[in-house]
């Protein structure tokens, strides 16, 4: 779990970085760590009262989400780049259910194994 903590933090302090690659590894724990974190904020919200049903977002979780809202993109669009995809690919999720699943199998998607138009593969050490 503190390894997973770590990855998050490291794409929080890279929040604006939308080149390179990012691997699945980065992208996973980011998105676990923030499972783990909005899920709480939403039933606090809907404890305290400040959950607005109708669109399924609370004054902490929105606040949360607006927060990590570029990080997310960014670490995505990196995550795009791994597969030499263009980070724009996340347009597709404006499509109900494909886009999701589309999205989907591109981020369990391996690495490209070499070098590709976004930079080295982030897997490989350079040690």
């Amino acid at each position: 779990m503190n390894e997973s903590i770590s990855w998050f933090m490291a794409v929080l302090k890279k929040y604006s970085d939308f080149e390179g690659r990012a691997r699945r590894k980065e992208y996973w724990n980011f998105m676990l760590i923030y499972a783990l974190i909005i899920i709480p904020l939403g039933f606090i919200d809907i404890l305290t009262g400040t959950m607005v049903l109708e669109i399924g977002i609370g004054f902490l979780s929105g606040i949360f989400m607006l927060y990590t809202l570029c990080p997310m993109i960014a670490v995505t669009a990196r995550r795009l780049h791994d597969i030499n995809r263009s980070g724009w690919w996340q347009l597709i999720n404006l499509m109900p259910m494909i886009g999701f699943i589309v999205m989907l199998a591109f981020t369990v998607k391996d690495s490209d194994a070499d070098k590709n138009e976004y930079g080295e593969n982030p897997k490989i050490d350079k040690t």
